[in-house]
Order: C-alpha cells, then sequence, then structure tokens
C-alpha cells in the first residue's frame, strides 16, 4: 500500500559529504513522521534524525551538528544532508514514515529497503 524508496548512498572518505532522499508513494492520506535510521554490522538500528510534518526535528546526539534532515511535504519526501562524515557513520541508513492512509485510518510505520552509506577513514 506505501512504498519507501531511499537513494543517494554510497562510498565516501571521511570529511566527505552525501544526501539521502526518500520518497513515500501508495495509499497515502497523510505522513506524521519522516526519519531516517540506520543499523551498523552487529549493532542494533538506531535512530538518526528525524521530522515532524510541521518541520521539528529530533537528533541522535552522534550525529548534531553535522546532519540535517529536512522535507518536502507536497512530494512525501523527506532528505537527510550528511556532512563532515566520519567511519562510525558506517552503515545501513533506512527511512522510516508515519503514514495514515485514509481520514479514518490509524498511523502505521513503513520502512524502505535501506541504502548503504560507507565511510572510508
Amino acid at each position: 500500500q506505501v512504498q519507501l524508496v531511499e537513494s543517494g548512498g554510497g562510498l565516501v572518505q571521511a570529511g566527505g559529504s552525501l544526501r539521502l532522499s526518500c520518497a513515500a508513494s501508495g495509499r497515502i492520506f497523510t505522513i506524521n513522521v519522516m526519519g531516517w535510521y540506520r543499523q551498523a554490522p552487529g549493532k542494533q538500528r538506531e535512530l538518526v534524525a528525524s521530522i515532524t510534518s510541521g518541520g521539528n526535528t529530533n537528533y541522535a546526539d552522534s550525529v548534531k551538528g553535522r546532519f540535517t534532515v529536512s522535507r518536502d511535504n507536497a512530494k512525501n519526501t523527506v532528505f537527510l544532508q550528511m556532512n563532515s562524515l566520519k567511519p562510525e557513520d558506517t552503515g545501513i541508513y533506512f527511512c522510516n514514515a508515519d503514514v495514515s492512509i485514509s481520514r479514518w485510518s490509524a498511523y502505521n510505520y513503513y520502512w524502505g529497503q535501506g541504502t548503504q552509506v560507507t565511510v572510508s577513514s
């Protein structure tokens, strides 16, 4: 019913930048929170950044001052600008969206397939 497709991952040297995008499509009435999570090898998935439909943002302490989350509500798209990347930022980055498919439906979380980000030292 709802699909999230990420793009923009890749390999970058430490200190470099990447911009991730995630577009939601399908049966969407409204989206509340959109966010980015990451999972490093052998570790649990963790929140990186999130943003509400009103533009309120939340960041993991480890990325504050380096990453910026933004969204285009008209296009149901969320972005993650990552600057000053560090090797510890390496992992699979997943997009997440809290979506209602109709006026009478509850919100449900949907996930993208993930995009690999690798930061070399």
